[in-house]
């Protein structure tokens, strides 16, 4: 099929890479001249495992192809996908600008086609339930008849950042939001090769397809905040949030996944989809008082850490330097976006601390962000050397299995506060540290004459 990719970041660029992957011609449409510039060489400006593998092959074989010219690739297409940012407004409500402006532009060109031909317009962001009707309003506005010269499908993305690649070529399911039978038909026979293995494709309401996105990353957000708050209960009666998490993870009902502590959830979906849903919620008139709980408690948990250092050092951090291990706001991404990290960056610098941090992939897009307010190491245990206590933000396979040897000669005190609960805790203990996570009992080290040294204040 011949498919257009309006937008390139990162739902558009895992998208299209993968369509061509399967042998589409896909032509990705961006108004950003340096990033297409850099993407026809084969440079991604993200980090995701495996897409430079795709990018490049694809390129190679020329099905996949970059540019600025929006009238090449609507002329060209049979589908055409939104893959556009939807950021959240002061309100939390999303901000449909950048798709409803694509819509506008594309309505005008399919209008002024001297052939006219049949298109499909596939929302791909995710977006407030109604926007499927505002597009095809849009269309209709320039005198296109919908059904007959286009059609608009809901088609919500379920990619996970770090997993992104695997996500969309074995994909749990397919959601097909339209009320279009033609344009059903056309979208199973573009996404049957991605499910050769039995998955589903549904097939629903433009509406309830995008209310399902949301309500996914809502109830994902829920079960964090759920565990979170466990795991603060936890702590104050004595127990441990691993094996409560055990426990009730083997109900079938309840299922394994999103039950670990920590300190919260960011990243570009789950805070802006939460925001959203609620957002929508209230144009409706209804509180959805439990997302409003899942909010609150996910901005609580994610400065905890702070509160916990600045409470061992006898309630004053100013000229304490602390070390700070994981920036992204989870492993196998770049993305800094709402990362936890950096909430616990901004809170020690409010406190008087200097940080230095190391993260495997998140060091420049940290360093966009936050500027030279911290400094940046080349390693992690460079990140170590003669500070007062490591902080663990983000779990990178490579943080599991640390030197903790090597970890005790580089810091001041074996001190360790760690937000993703990585380290068994009586491990920790019996090596000398002074190890505190999230939900779990802290267990006294036992202490050698260097650990002892420059312990509380």
């Amino acid at each position: 099929m011949n498919i257009a990719i309006i937008g390139t970041g990162y739902v558009g660029l895992v998208s299209g890479t993968c369509f061509s992957e399967m042998g589409n011609d896909v032509i990705c449409v961006d108004i950003d001249v340096d990033k297409v510039q850099q993407l026809q060489r084969g440079e991604l400006p993200i980090y995701e495992p495996d897409l430079d593998v795709y990018l490049h092959r694809n390129l190679r074989e020329d099905r996949l192809h970059f540019t600025t010219d929006l009238t090449e690739a609507v002329t060209a297409s049979d589908l055409i996908f939104l893959a556009l940012p939807t950021p959240p407004g002061g309100d939390g409500q999303a901000d449909l600008s950048y798709v409803l402006g694509a819509a506008r532009d594309i309505g005008a060109l399919l209008q002024q086609a001297p052939v006219p031909s049949y298109k499909i317009l596939v929302t791909k962001s995710t977006v407030p339930v109604g926007t499927a009707d505002k597009v095809r309003g849009i269309l209709e506005e320039v005198g296109l008849k919908a059904g007959e010269d286009f059609d608009v499908v809901s088609n919500p993305e379920f990619l996970r950042e770090g997993a992104a690649v695997g996500d969309f070529m074995k994909p749990e399911r397919i959601v097909i939001g339209t009320s279009s039978q033609r344009a059903a038909q056309r979208m199973e026979v573009l996404y049957e090769p991605f499910v050769r293995q039995g998955n589903p494709i549904y097939v629903m309401d433009e509406r309830s397809a995008e209310l399902t996105k949301y309500a996914a990353n809502a109830f994902l957000a829920t079960k964090i905040s759920f565990m979170n708050e466990m795991a603060n209960l936890c702590e104050r009666v004595g127990a441990d949030i691993d094996a409560v998490r055990i426990g009730i993870g083997s109900d079938s009902r309840i299922g394994k996944h999103f039950l670990y502590a920590g300190i919260g959830f960011g990243g570009s979906c789950f805070p802006k989809d939460v925001q959203a849903l609620a957002h929508t919620a209230g144009e409706y008139d209804y509180d959805f008082r439990i997302l409003r709980s899942v909010l609150n408690v996910n901005d609580r948990q994610r400065v905890v850490l702070v509160e916990r250092i600045r409470d061992y050092f006898g309630g004053s951090l100013a000229g304490r330097h602390v070390a700070v291990w994981g920036l992204a706001f989870k492993p196998n991404t770049d993305d800094v976006r709402e990362a936890p990290a950096h909430l616990v960056i901004r809170g020690l610098l409010d406190e008087g601390v200097t940080v230095t941090a190391f993260d495997p992939e998140a060091m420049q897009t940290t360093r966009e962000v936050l500027g030279e307010a911290i400094t940046y190491a080349e390693g992690a245990y460079q990140a170590l050397n003669g500070a007062d206590a490591l902080v663990i933000c983000t779990e990178w396979p490579e943080f599991r299995r640390p030197n903790f040897n090597k970890i005790k000669r580089l810091l001041k005190q074996p001190l360790i506060f760690d937000g993703r609960n990585l380290y068994n805790t009586r491990r920790m203990a019996e090596a000398g540290f002074d190890y505190y996570s999230i939900g779990r009992p802290h267990h006294a080290p036992h202490l050698t004459p260097q650990a002892s040294a420059d312990g509380k204040a």
